[in-house]
């Protein structure tokens, strides 16, 4: 391990600073140009299928709400008048739920196979502030662990062929007096309404509960929350659905987790602009996921942007359904934890990521590509390309892997996670705040292959933070010159 941690820092003293002294270069003993390893072409028919992957279609009978009791004033409250259109929908064989311009305040939507819930410009759906309006109690996942819960906003549960379309506002009105304070969150100038005393998820029935419940392998039909607990609903999660599509809506003032596909295969995220700023306001989180495209969209988050999920701990190794074939393409990432992020909650193992053609830049962005594990964790990484990646500001690190993520007390274990096979290329930083690469194996499990290709960063304050990293390989890489 040692010889490898020297190799590292030699060629990154070289790239960083243009020269290092001789005698310190030969001390190290192995050359520069033997690191540099061929990678195997990575972007090729999962890519193409990827990019290939063809919306659903849908008949094009229209059923507008209003024709089934929607008024559009933001007061009346119309879950039924959404019930009854998706039925009549479905007694058609499928169809266009048109929801017209006006405010229309609802609790939980469900969708059902064939159905393209259609948001008129003008449009916006109103999420109730009132708990019980998202009863009853279906099965859905909170941090890589299923449960019974309040329903997600809009839901469909094992259903083929499902789509929210359009260009209108999908407004969860979660804030500082409303979800967001169920957190728990005592931070300084992050507490999203929490006050001392009042009831979270950190409590003992809550979130500590059923963290005890998946390792005690209690069924999931009997891991019963909802009312009286505080286990935040996600906005959006298609569970166990097949041929999904997500398109044009701007989706604001989420509770938790923004979109969150579970379980799920062949689904597009196409156009969705997200702006949300409250606790755990991840963008998106393909969860037991497969070929999965997250392109054209804007996310301006209070978390990760898009956070790539495999289940947590014994859940997840139980689960075993790996995520795997996502492309990210074309996204635009402003404030956020981490641009593209595999983890925590990845047990079940990651592979095949495609990152390309993004933007990011915001002095809230923390990192540009993140992953994060431990050894309670566990779970495999194995294959993360990114290439032509335009980065203005970012203020931590261009590349972070950390086998030590540590939350919710001790995170050791006896489960040592893997990650291999790590490619940027074509990147170029203007601003890469504190370190380049910061990257922290372990021990038993060394970080494997991590390649640098033709990528320019500058203002970085540090440079490289590593420990047990094997073949790590920069060619053609300048760092602040």
């Amino acid at each position: 391990m040692k010889k490898n941690k020297i190799l590292v820092f030699v060629i990154a003293c070289g790239l960083l600073f243009g020269a290092c002294n001789q005698s310190e270069k030969e001390s190290a003993e192995p050359k520069v140009a033997e690191t540099q390893t061929k990678e195997s072409e990575p972007w090729g028919a999962i890519y193409d299928s990827l990019v290939n992957l063809k919306e659903p279609v849908f008949k094009q009978e229209r059923f507008d709400i209003t024709k089934y009791g929607a008024v559009a004033d933001g007061k009346t409250m119309c879950t039924n008048a959404f019930r009854e259109a998706i039925k009549a929908a479905v007694a058609n064989g499928g169809g266009m739920v048109i929801v017209p311009v006006g405010k229309f305040l609802t609790g939980s939507i469900h969708l059902e196979s064939n159905i393209c819930l259609h948001l008129e410009e003008g449009a916006e759906i109103l999420f109730s502030k009132n708990a019980n309006d998202f009863l009853p109690l279906v099965t859905t996942s909170f941090e890589g662990l299923e449960l019974m819960n309040y329903s997600p906003f809009i839901y469909a549960y094992n259903k083929k062929n499902i789509a929210i379309t359009g260009k209108g506002i999908l407004n969860g009105q979660a804030n500082e007096t409303n979800w967001w304070p169920w957190k728990g969150s005592t931070s300084e100038g992050f507490a999203y309404g929490y006050k001392e005393g009042q009831p979270s998820q950190k409590d003992s029935l809550n979130l500590p509960a059923l963290m005890k419940m998946a390792d005690d392998n209690v069924p999931v039909q009997e891991r019963i929350f909802g009312k009286g607990h505080f286990l935040r609903p996600n906005f959006i999660e298609p569970s166990s659905c097949e041929n999904v599509l997500i398109k044009d809506v701007k989706i604001i003032n989420a509770p938790f987790w923004v979109i969150h596909p579970l379980k799920c295969n062949k689904v597009i995220v196409d156009g969705v602009t997200i702006e949300s700023h409250g606790p755990n306001n991840d963008g998106c989180d393909p969860e037991y996921s497969k070929n999965v495209v997250i392109k054209n969209c804007v996310f301006n988050t209070g978390d990760d942007c898009i956070a790539i999920k495999a289940g947590r701990d014994n859940e997840g190794r139980r689960t075993a359904i790996p995520s795997e074939n996502i492309l990210v393409k074309d996204c635009k990432m402003i404030d956020g934890h981490g641009g593209v992020v595999i983890g925590s909650e990845m047990s079940a193992g990651v592979k095949n990521i495609f990152v390309e053609d993004c933007e990011m830049d915001s002095p809230n962005l923390e990192r540009v590509i993140r992953i994060k594990t431990n050894t309670r964790r566990g779970g495999v990484v194995d294959g993360v390309y990114v290439r032509n990646l335009n980065v203005g500001t970012v203020k931590e690190s261009v590349l972070k892997i950390n086998m030590r993520y540590a939350i919710y007390g001790n995170q050791t274990g006896d489960f040592i996670p893997e990650i291999r096979n790590i490619v940027l290329e074509n990147v170029k930083v203007n601003d890469g705040g504190k370190y380049a690469i910061m990257a922290l194996g372990h021990e038993k499990s060394p970080i494997e292959n991590v390649t640098f290709n033709n990528v320019t960063i500058e203002k970085v304050q540090e440079g490289y933070l590593l420990e047990n990293i094997e073949n790590l390989n920069l060619i053609n890489t300048k760092i602040n010159r």
